[in-house]
């Protein structure tokens, strides 16, 4: 965080200074959770469907806070941010069981301080990041490569929304040199939001899929909102780049929609940064020949999964347009480490089971690439491979399809077991049933406790499960009791609130 005064603070977010006279001055990050406050800090009293920020107002100040940014008056020193109208109330997608509209005014205020914030950072480079999958295993990679170069900021896991956007913006300060934030979308508009909020100089876009069709209403719709980051950038001649996925046709039509330069990825031989070569090793890591205008590379990432290919190429791209040589991209890259939770996560138990741990969340592309990613790892090796799978949210009508066609892929992918578990996923079960001869190779469980009995039971040693479902199924949970591990033990743990949108 900058240092700011209180004075600036109320200018820019409009609002009016209690119990202080505007001389104070932050210095330390901004938080909306009490427990996180540093002497220094800002608390933002965000009100929210089961608590209310305002309640801790003084609890904040009393552990070292300056003041609190608040949409009412609190017993503290604050800066009391004014209401807003319905149409500001729209755009800050106010947070669930905020029907006063408070919430949408502390948010709104939140995103003017960013702006400030980048404003005032005259070398600070905004990278922002979206698709419908792998923003957040790519924001990761991309940070990663950036920081051999300069102080880089990202949000910690898939803190991409309304809340966690800005305040990832605001840990930057003036030895920060990239900032690289994912942009999620709940519906139109959202990403555009975002982006006034934090103005980005290069925007990634990954890919268009299916997930958050049942918000979305189609895939054009989802390529419409997901179009708005390239939509934002500056001109190419004022430095702005589009890095777009030359695989993904409703991507690469994107090029059409901006003024920047655009900057193709993928393994198509029309792009620029592209992967030859590909192959994967026993553990489904994938390498590559990275082929760029200035020269070529040979890359072992240390993930798993081939879709991480494309992931990686767009952080690639991302360092050669800041400066990294093909040489540094390739060192990088094969030292990269998965840094968020339950996502690809590999951890072998003492009993010699490989457990899968990529349950954060799931649409129907991911899916069937971790499904890809299984049974390249069991593919001539030792033991069983199982897939063990919850319900895809938010697919509206294509919500039985897409079951169904997840639980053929399984048959056809020569899983040995397949785990389905939950009533509202009961279409992938009967998918599996009537794609060939399978009968107990696929079991429906009704939760995860059945789920873990069952696999208790019956695993053995050299066997791999993959565990994978949309985040409401919350099915880390089995993979926490295959483990051991406890909730948030897992490498790169979420450790803020958000994500969950696509």
């Amino acid at each position: 965080m900058i240092r700011l005064s209180l004075d600036e603070i109320a200018e820019v977010v409009g609002g009016r200074l209690h119990r202080a006279d505007g001389s104070e001055v932050v210095t330390a990050a901004v938080e909306f959770d009490s427990r996180k406050i540093r002497p220094g800090g800002l608390f933002v009293a965000v009100p929210g469907e089961h608590v209310d920020g305002h309640r801790f107002a003084e609890r904040a100040v009393a552990d070292g806070a300056v003041a609190v940014l608040a949409a009412r008056e609190v017993d503290a020193p604050a800066v009391i941010v004014p209401p807003v109208d319905a149409a500001e109330r729209a755009r800050a997608m106010a947070l669930a069981g905020d029907t006063d509209g408070s919430g949408a005014a502390v948010l709104v205020a939140m995103a003017r301080l960013a702006r400030l914030v980048v404003d005032r950072l005259e070398r600070l480079t905004v990278v922002g990041v979206t698709g419908s999958s792998g923003k957040t295993s790519t924001k990761d990679l991309i940070a990663q490569l950036l920081e051999p170069s300069g102080p880089t900021v990202a949000p910690p896991g898939s803190f991409n929304n309304e809340i966690g956007h800005p305040w990832t913006v605001l840990r930057a300060d003036e030895d920060t040199r990239h900032l690289v934030l994912e942009l999620s979308a709940r519906g139109t508009g959202h990403i555009a939001e975002l982006c006034e909020s934090a103005p980005p100089r290069v925007g990634v876009v990954l890919n268009v899929g299916s997930a958050h069709l049942g918000e979305f209403g189609s895939r054009e719709a989802v390529a419409r909102a997901k179009g708005e980051l390239v939509e934002a950038l500056p001109a190419a001649a004022d430095g702005g780049v589009a890095v777009l996925n030359a695989d993904d046709p409703a991507v690469a039509a994107m090029a059409q929609r901006t003024d920047a330069r655009v900057l193709r990825f993928g393994q198509r031989p029309d792009a620029e940064v592209r992967a030859e070569d590909v192959e994967l090793d026993e553990q489904a890591r994938p390498g590559f020949t990275l082929v760029t205008p200035e020269g070529r590379g040979t890359v072992r990432l240390p993930l798993h999964g081939e879709h991480h290919v494309g992931n990686a190429l767009a952080a690639a791209a991302v360092a050669r347009e800041l400066g990294a040589t093909v040489e540094q991209t390739v060192e990088r890259l094969e030292q990269v480490r998965q840094l968020s939770g339950k996502r690809m996560e590999v951890t072998e138990t003492p009993g010699g089971v490989t457990v899968i741990n990529d349950a954060y969340n799931a649409n129907p592309e991911s899916v069937r690439a971790a499904l890809k990613a299984l049974a390249s790892m069991k593919h001539g090796g030792p033991g069983r491979s199982w897939a063990v799978l919850g319900a895809l949210g938010e697919l509206g009508d294509e919500t039985s399809t897409a079951h169904d066609e997840i639980g053929r892929l399984a048959v056809r992918l020569n899983i040995d077991r397949l785990v389905v578990v939950g009533d509202q996923a009961r279409a992938m079960h009967q998918g599996a049933a009537l794609e060939g001869s399978w009968g107990e190779e696929s079991t429906l469980v009704p939760d995860v406790e059945a789920a873990v009995g069952l696999l208790r039971d019956e695993l053995r040693p050299d066997d791999a499960v993959l565990i994978k479902a949309s985040n409401a199924a919350a099915l880390w949970r089995v993979a926490e009791e295959l483990t051991g591990a406890t909730a948030g033990e897992s490498s790169g743990e979420d450790s803020a609130r958000g994500g969950g949108t696509t």
